[in-house]
């Protein structure tokens, strides 16, 4: 059985493994929205005051994506941003992002592509930041479309590799472009034994035994890339609220052009890029991938003040937009010519100072 609320927070390893204590210091995710389309989230004392009024996406719910009959989504929900309570409880990565919550999974089942496309179709019609994705499915139309949109709406979307057995390789929608795609490594950093291996994996992230929160106000403890991609989320949500003006593309090339190389050098199936490294996404010099934004010097606070409220009126994703507007008029670039996100194992290596 899950451990008490005492004793969670000194079973969840992956924190200190990611030094989430020195990032707390630069960020705690405030003013970011991360949709959650998985099985819902409960309302669990750890996480309830982030978890906003969501949706869901198939029948069987209460229409606000605030019930989990399975867990699945409440631990990565809380993998996220849980805050926990008096320095005990489970604690999230971006423990001052706000959860919108979006019931897709039934219990103890498979989702369906279709209803993954319409709880991405409501997480940008809801002004979500970044888009967290603990599953795989196939590539239907609309999800295709969807995921595609998310992307033309500025959302960095994080995605699941998939888990041998049951995958054989990266599975979608991780293998979308612009997706970062995530893989598992086990307490010593190693590739887990659980995370499939390609070449579109882009970072790698813990995925072995890791603590989070459950219905009813329990706790659970998981192994897979289904957790690895909610502390990638959450890292993504560090990055936008520390960063507000930076393009989803630019987020997602500080997460890799930062993270720890393992394996052979340079980028590899097993690893990506290596594991994220949270402290240097936030703090390290970074070059901007391409024409498409301006990299602020790394000790430079937010440039914009974020309202976490989901809607089409969230002055947060409004006032982000219009610094992102601002930078790319700068740059003198558009949209148009934005290169593609995801580097290849010829590429050179990134140029970071940390």
């Amino acid at each position: 059985m899950s451990p008490d609320a005492d004793l969670i927070r000194s079973d969840q390893w992956h924190l200190p493994f990611l030094h989430v204590s020195e990032a707390h210091s630069v960020s705690q995710g405030s003013g970011i929205v991360v949709a959650v389309p998985d099985t819902g989230v409960d309302p669990h004392p750890d996480l309830r005051e982030n978890l906003l009024e969501g949706t869901d996406a198939i029948p069987g719910g209460e229409g606000h994506g605030r019930q989990d009959r399975d867990s699945h989504g409440t631990s990565m929900a809380g993998l996220i941003a849980s805050h926990g309570r008096n320095d005990q409880g489970a604690l999230g990565i971006a423990p001052k992002a706000k959860v919108l919550p979006i019931f897709d999974t039934p219990p103890g089942g498979n989702g369906e592509p279709d209803a993954l496309a319409i709880g991405i179709e409501f997480a940008i019609k809801s002004g979500a930041d970044v888009i967290s994705i603990s599953a795989v499915a196939g590539a239907s139309v609309r999800l295709q479309q969807a995921l595609r949109a998310a992307q033309d709406a500025n959302i960095v979307v994080v995605a699941a590799a998939g888990n041998q057995p049951a995958d054989t390789g990266v599975r979608y929608p991780a293998t979308e472009e612009g997706v970062i795609a995530v893989g598992g490594v086990d307490r010593n950093g190693q590739h887990a034994a659980v995370s499939v291996t390609g070449p579109e994996i882009d970072v790698v992230a813990p995925a072995v035994d890791i603590y989070s929160t459950s219905y009813g106000g329990k706790y659970s403890k998981g192994t897979g890339t289904s957790s690895a991609t909610a502390i990638v989320a959450g890292a993504a949500a560090l990055i936008r609220s520390k960063y507000p003006y930076l393009p989803a593309q630019e987020v997602a090339h500080r997460l890799t052009a930062t993270a720890i190389d393992k394996g052979p050098p340079g980028r590899d199936d097993e690893y990506g890029y290596g594991v994220i490294d949270l402290v240097a996404a936030l703090t390290a010099d970074v070059p901007p991938l391409g024409f498409e934004s301006v990299s602020a010097p790394a000790g430079a606070g937010p440039t914009t003040t974020a309202d976490a409220r989901p809607g089409g009126d969230d002055d947060g994703a409004t006032a982000r937009g219009l610094a992102t507007l601002a930078v790319i008029v700068a740059a003198g670039v558009g949209w148009a010519l934005v290169a593609h996100r995801r580097r290849r194992g010829d590429d050179p290596p990134p140029r970071i100072s940390r």
